[in-house]
């Protein structure tokens, strides 16, 4: 079982690259049992949203 600190990196990681099956499946676990790293993923994907639409924008405006 991993920790909220491995669970909050393997987080960050899968944005960067494709996680091997068993830090998925330890990533899985860990977010089933632990709200505190659901939330921790909720935010980081509005947060990725938020940057992808305020880039968009900025695209937009500077045609």
């Amino acid at each position: 079982m991993i920790n909220c600190k491995q669970a909050t990196r393997l987080m960050s990681e899968e944005l960067d690259r494709p996680l091997k099956w068993q830090e998925k499946a330890a990533l899985s676990t860990h977010n089933a049992m632990c709200v505190y790293c659901r939330n921790y993923r909720k935010h980081m994907a509005f947060m990725r949203e938020a940057a992808r639409r305020f880039r968009e924008g900025v695209t937009e405006q500077g045609d």
